[in-house]
């Protein structure tokens, strides 16, 4: 089963990386009262299976010149090995010692197998996760940890119908299974599958799978123009994620400015593509012979969906052309009806 990606990159990120962990923008800076320092982990290594998570202790001593009472969260990163998760978060630690100027705050990790690998701290961000915020973590070179992960959770995705046309409802088939053994868990195991927002907040509708780790989800017309996920959730990061743009099909017109034209001069041709695929390729196609089509001219698609390109008709009568709108990330290949300018 092949799962269908969208290629949005940023898009994808969002749903496979925590998102207070995120590349920090311009606008965001370390909150300056926050001063870290030490993180301490209650163990160096772990041995975590299938879809278990490993609870790990983590103390933070640190100083927060504020009157405001506020939780910690620590961040962790990947250093080394294979595993699909690259962030993880001690989310909400609270202070259990001292003052909050000079305190101590505890909480703890929960490690899943799809961490397999080593991962470290590297910063630690007061108050709570918001997507969105202005601060990012304040850096910190803490400790690692190495996890052993056995019998990781995959998922695969089919999206019904496998190209959805514009205004349609379609569905999603979600599969989650081991990928140790190629084989379901035999029980029915929670996913989230939802799209736009809801694929980096964590109050989306939680579904059970069967006992063969299937879900099917009905989604309306409306989603497939929207970012699409299925999730794992955990308390403060997902154990496992896939995002995902549903294949929409490549729908062209196109209508030269004038159907005759003295020979060799320019004549506009204006058309869209459905779904206004910006910057996208479209190439204007010249009939040769009964069978053979070549270039003549070729342009981009505008931000509102809609293109022009250049005929120049070569021949006295008529010149048979079509617009081509070559695969483009999402969008499929489609034609534009066949027009003809008259050479004069």
């Amino acid at each position: 089963m092949t799962a269908l990606v969208g290629t949005v990159s940023l898009a994808a990120a969002l749903v496979t990386a925590p998102s207070a962990a995120a590349a920090p923008t311009a606008a965001q800076s370390p909150d300056p009262n926050l001063t870290v320092t030490s993180v301490t982990l209650g163990r160096s290594s772990v041995l975590v299976s299938g879809l278990n998570r490993f609870v790990v202790g983590v103390t933070v001593k640190a100083g927060y010149n504020s009157t405001v009472e506020t939780p910690l969260n620590v961040f962790f990163q990947r250093t080394g090995g294979v595993g699909p998760l690259k962030y993880m978060i001690a989310g909400q630690l609270k202070r259990t010692g001292g003052t909050l100027k000079d305190g101590t705050w505890t909480g703890t990790v929960d490690i899943p197998s799809t961490a397999n690998g080593t991962f470290k701290v590297y910063g630690v961000l007061p108050g709570y996760l918001q997507p969105g915020d202005m601060t990012t973590e304040t850096p910190f070179d803490g400790p690692s940890i190495a996890v052993t992960g056995v019998h990781l959770p995959k998922l695969a995705v089919q999206v019904i119908p496998r190209v959805v046309p514009f205004g349609s409802p379609y569905q999603v088939k979600a599969v989650i299974y081991d990928s140790a053994t190629g084989k379901p868990y035999g029980v029915r195991l929670p996913l989230q599958v939802t799209f736009d927002n809801l694929c980096v907040e964590h109050d989306a509708v939680t579904r059970l799978t069967d006992t063969a780790g299937v879900l099917y989800t009905s989604f309306p017309a409306a989603a497939a123009d929207w970012l699409n996920c299925v999730r794992v959730r955990g308390r403060f990061f997902d154990t496992i994620s896939h995002g995902f743009f549903p294949l929409r099909p490549g729908i062209v017109a196109a209508i030269p400015s004038k159907t005759s034209a003295p020979v060799s001069t320019y004549v506009p041709v204006n058309g869209s593509v459905a779904g206004a695929p910006y910057r996208c390729p479209v190439l204007l196609q010249r009939l040769h012979g009964r069978t053979a089509w070549r270039l003549a001219n070729q342009s981009t698609v505008r931000q509102s969906g809609r293109f022009t390109v250049v005929a120049q008709p070569p021949n006295l009568g008529n010149n048979s052309y079509r617009v081509y709108f070559p695969t483009c990330n999402r969008f499929q290949a489609g034609y534009s009806r066949m027009f003809a300018i008259q050479g004069t």
